[in-house]
């Protein structure tokens, strides 16, 4: 792999995952840090990045969404479930963008609600590198 070409994979697999589309960046993030090419550092900064943008684009679809159909409402079992948790614990909730299944619905609801987007950011940011540096620290205990 290249210098950059293993942050640019994954900072690109770190987004995917964190959009409404399937796919997991933890396995290339434990491989890369295994190859010690990167400093864990750097490494972190790059699925931060790229899982926080992501969970922004569902952000935006939800925002996108509650725009153009502004009656259409989120009517999936999920999307509803998001939506009063939202209502009840408020953008801090988005901490759990990163938990699979739950977190790009409360990333769309969030959008959908009207969250600030710096708020969003935030705890989105916070979440999602919060998970990757528990799997460096685990990584690197356990070797």
């Amino acid at each position: 792999m290249t210098e950059s070409g293993g942050l640019w994979g994954l900072f690109f697999s770190s987004f995917l995952a964190a959009t409404l589309l399937p796919g997991g960046s933890e396995a290339l993030l434990l491989w890369l840090n295994h190859q010690q090419s990167y400093s864990p550092a750097l490494l972190l900064l790059a699925a931060t990045l790229g899982n926080t943008l992501g969970g922004l684009s569902s952000w935006g679809i939800g925002r996108w969404i509650r725009y153009r159909f502004p009656d259409a409402g989120l009517h999936k079992p999920r999307q509803k479930q998001a939506m009063s948790w939202l209502e009840k614990h408020g953008s801090p909730l988005l901490l759990l963008s990163w938990v699979p299944i739950i977190g790009d619905p409360l990333c769309v609801a969030a959008g959908w609600a009207r969250m600030p987007l710096i708020h969003s950011t935030l705890f989105i940011a916070l979440g999602k590198g919060a998970r990757y540096a528990l799997l460096l620290w685990v990584s690197s205990t356990s070797g």
